[in-house]
């Protein structure tokens, strides 16, 4: 949204072109059509941006259909006392410095757009199962209260939706869970039956594995509450969820439940926080820890003294305490390096600390080196409501290029 505002004909995922380009002959030439939520906050460029590239390309003019209404800021806007889920605030605390309120869309938006027939259809946000559900409603024209297939094609999207994840991606722990040929690590493909039977699978000769191991911990993957996942299109059980390995790198899923799903649509609100201000620099030889560690406490005074205010400040030796805390190493290391951050209203404050880090190159203990240039880093923070369903309108619409 932010870039949309700025440069109007942009705003949808930046590397749109790229991927289309490695995928969008090869489907136009076999009749394969793409569902793809790179729209992002304007899928309607994003819809002329690809049938330009498919010219561009050599191939045949393609239809593409767009699917809008997630960008429901001036619903949330006229809302104040919507309940903010992670705060237990109203909305209104967050509203002057609101900049973007999305609604995740379901499959039931995009299955009208397939209903066109246009070989693309592009979305913007939407539940990232609901790309995968879309599809096999619209081949099998399954209903939306036919539970247990909808159940069915929610857990394979939700195995598919991380891409090559349920193929060894985040798993691969050497010695311990080998992966084959992580370097070309294959994506997923689902095999969706009329009945609702699910396969994932990956090509032969693609690198990576398919097994009960890389199945179930993506079944479990952001998965808050097995017998209550709630999604735009049903509340999915998954307690009873069976996985057996059907062949080589091939699991079959099977037990899946769903329940009817709820009134409202989850909104990200996204908003304005602040700054975060960052500087960085090494410290190598004996006694590295030590110097690192005065470095820091000569950076934390010298912002003092300036008067700068922050509402948070954290100090890392990266490589030894940058995810468990200040604790003493042993043994100690002969080399570190020194991570200051602080979060702050004040822009300038936040240039601060970069800068005063800079300075320890010749100004704090020695053999410092290596420092980062200042770094300033505008905080989007994101909230989240429940907005009810009869207050959105998703809207389907085939996009042209103009003559």
């Amino acid at each position: 949204n932010l870039t949309r505002q700025k440069q109007p004909e942009k705003g949808y995922t930046p590397r749109l072109v790229e991927r289309m380009s490695a995928v969008l002959p090869a489907c136009i030439a076999n009749d394969v059509r793409i569902v793809t939520n790179m729209g992002a906050a304007n899928p309607a460029s994003a819809a002329r941006v690809i049938r330009q590239l498919a010219r561009d390309l050599g191939s045949r003019d393609i239809a593409c259909t767009v699917v809008t209404g997630d960008d429901v800021a001036e619903i949330v806007r006229r809302r104040p006392e919507l309940e903010l889920l992670e705060s237990g605030r109203p909305l209104e605390s967050l509203l002057p410095a609101m900049c973007a309120a999305n609604a995740y869309l379901g499959a039931d938006a995009i299955c009208r757009a397939l209903e066109t027939g246009a070989q693309v259809v592009v979305t913007g946000r939407v539940a990232d199962p609901s790309l995968f559900l879309a599809p096999a409603m619209h081949h099998f024209d399954w209903r939306y209260d036919d539970w247990p297939r909808i159940a069915a094609g929610t857990v394979a999207g939700h195995l598919l939706e991380c891409g090559a994840q349920v193929c060894g991606g985040c798993f691969a722990d050497p010695g311990k869970k080998e992966v084959h040929d992580l370097a070309h690590l294959g994506f997923p493909i689902a095999d969706i039956s009329a009945d609702g039977g699910v396969w994932i699978s990956k090509l032969a000769d693609a690198g990576g594995r398919v097994d009960l191991a890389t199945c179930k911990e993506q079944l479990l993957y952001e998965m808050h509450d097995p017998a209550a996942y709630l999604t735009p299109d049903c509340v999915l059980d998954i307690t009873d969820v069976e996985l057996y390995q059907a062949g080589a790198d091939r699991v079959q899923a099977i037990g899946a439940k769903a329940r009817p799903r709820t009134s409202s649509y989850k909104v990200t609100v996204g908003y304005h926080d602040g700054y975060i201000g960052e500087g960085q620099i090494s410290y190598a030889g004996v006694n590295a820890v030590a110097k690192a560690k005065l470095a820091a406490e000569i950076v934390k005074s010298r912002l003092a003294e300036r008067g700068f205010q922050y509402r948070e400040t954290r100090v890392d030796l990266i490589g030894m305490s940058s995810l468990h805390g200040l604790a003493d190493a042993r043994p100690e290391p002969y080399e570190v390096r020194l991570r200051i951050a602080a979060r702050t209203d004040d822009r300038k404050a936040a240039e601060a600390v970069g800068f005063e880090t800079r300075t320890l190159h010749v100004n704090g203990p020695g053999s410092g080196g290596g420092g980062s240039d200042p770094i300033v880093r505008e905080v989007l923070a994101v909230q989240s409501v429940l907005l009810d369903r009869s207050l959105v309108d998703p809207q389907i619409r085939v996009e042209r290029i103009d003559a």
